[in-house]
């Protein structure tokens, strides 16, 4: 029962309360009596159930504040202003307490869900009806913008014509082979740049790639074209990846439906599954377990080749992990490994999802246990498969690396972590990630309830600079 106070004071001159008419905040009159014409103050409270919830397990597991306090890395005052409903708690704090409190993910399932939908960018026309636009600016102000051709001449073709460069004839059979030997070749290198570098840098010779590759295909003969295509749909998807990483969903969901296009134009059906696993990344960095979940179990029929089957079921587990479901999380890891253990499937073409990883199954292992409330278990993942990832890979090591600080701070390592972080720093510059900021956004806010430990007070600055800059 929430109450408030009625103006009269008890015995002992503490004030009497009386329940909110609404159930949902905690209102305190200002002044010496209650009379018309009071003032109010409310604050909206977390709903009382949660912190019921949570002092009735760890009264459970005979648990005084201060041992789960010290379990957690919270003060004690904190929990006990959740466990009374005056402070909301951190999907953090959550997890950590299902966790010490071997809840099973009850405590996650009573925190406010997140139920955003991810909205799919609507179509202008087919694919093959579309005009891609792109400026190259010197001040990097460089933007994409496919438009229909309707739309292009509503506009007016004066007002958008350029230099011409002409078409994109190959002009014999051996000129499309040799154009999809190349662009096969390049391919590989695009994805290296785009580990050591910004994706603005990036992707302007990316875009340009898949347009020449799907208008080479108009002429090529069927084997070929059926070629370019599917190689095209590789470049679309990557593209799709790095739009995400400027922090621009709404387009990463549109390059990733023009894969999807461009791979059932050359005959590739399976693309469209892999295109669902993309999508769950998406809601995975908005901690939308349901609709993780969701879309990476779309992704797992058994017609689908078994590399992308293993991704879905990774990218399951994590849903499962931000729902602090370990057995659920557990169980779609072992599919993944079983999984992604053959590599026959991959024949000749880019390999699907990471290549910088020697076992991808064992470092989302790690990222699975933080999100599970086992930030020390994560670290010590982390830690060794790290070790394992190449040094050119900068956008990998950084990606992790900032999760593994966050594991290690979240653990009350915080000196540590904040070695790791400054180690860091200057790759997250580099690449400039979304995905990566939203981490390091995290870490920022488990490094503040520190205030008064040094390490935390050198690395602070160069902290706030860098998530200034890498922040879209």
């Amino acid at each position: 029962m929430v109450l408030f106070p009625v103006g009269c004071k008890s015995g002992n001159g503490k004030q009497r309360y009386r329940p909110c008419p609404g159930g949902c905040c905690r209102r305190r009159f200002v002044g010496p009596a209650v009379r018309p014409g009071s003032a109010e103050v409310h604050t909206v409270r977390q709903p009382i159930h949660f912190g019921q919830e949570l002092r009735r397990l760890r009264i459970a597991s005979n648990f005084t504040l201060t041992d789960l306090a010290n379990r957690v890395h919270y003060s004690k005052g904190q929990l006990s202003k959740v466990e009374r409903g005056l402070k909301a708690p951190s999907r953090d704090l959550v997890r950590l307490c299902d966790a010490a409190l071997n809840a099973g993910g009850a405590l996650v399932r009573l925190a406010p869900a997140i139920q955003a939908k991810v909205a799919e960018p609507q179509a202008t026309e087919g694919a093959d009806e579309e005009v891609w636009l792109m400026r190259l600016s010197a001040d990097g102000q460089n933007w994409f913008q496919p438009m229909g051709r309707r739309q292009v001449l509503a506009v007016g073709a004066v007002s958008i014509a350029g230099m011409s460069i002409g078409g994109t004839e190959t002009g014999s059979r051996a000129g499309s082979v040799e154009l999809l030997r190349v662009s096969r070749s390049l391919f590989d290198q695009y994805r290296q740049l785009g580990q050591v570098t910004n994706p603005a840098v990036v992707l302007p010779a990316l875009i340009s790639q898949t347009h020449m590759l799907r208008e080479a295909a108009v002429t090529a003969d069927s084997v070929t074209r059926q070629g370019l295509l599917r190689l095209g749909s590789r470049y679309a998807e990557y593209v799709g990846w790095l739009v995400q990483e400027t922090g621009n969903e709404q387009g990463a969901l549109w390059w990733t439906r023009r894969a999807v296009e461009l791979a059932a134009a050359g005959g590739d059906r399976h693309l469209a599954a892999y295109a669902l696993v993309r999508r769950a990344l998406v809601t995975l960095y908005r901690e939308d377990a349901a609709q993780t979940i969701g879309l990476a179990q779309q992704a797992q029929d058994d017609q689908v080749p078994p590399r992308i089957r293993g991704l879905a079921a990774q990218r399951e587990a994590q849903g499962h992990a931000i729902n602090g479901d370990y057995d659920a999380c557990m169980r779609g890891l072992d599919r993944a490994r079983t999984l992604l253990t053959p590599r026959l499937e991959d024949g000749d073409g880019p390999v699907i999802g990471t290549t910088n990883l020697s076992d991808p199954v064992a470092m989302i292992t790690g990222w699975c246990l933080h999100d599970l409330g086992r930030p020390r278990e994560a670290a010590e993942i982390l830690d060794r498969e790290l070790a394992r990832v190449a040094s050119e890979a900068v956008r990998t090591k950084v990606r992790y690396g900032v999760r593994r600080a966050l594991a290690y701070a979240v653990a009350g390592e915080v000196d540590h972590a904040c070695t790791l972080t400054r180690d860091l720093l200057g790759g997250a510059i580099t690449v400039s990630s979304a995905t990566i900021a939203a981490d390091l956004r995290s870490l920022a806010r488990v490094l503040g309830r520190h205030p008064r430990n040094a390490q935390v007070s050198d690395l602070s600055p160069e902290l706030s600079t860098a998530l200034r800059i890498v922040t879209p």
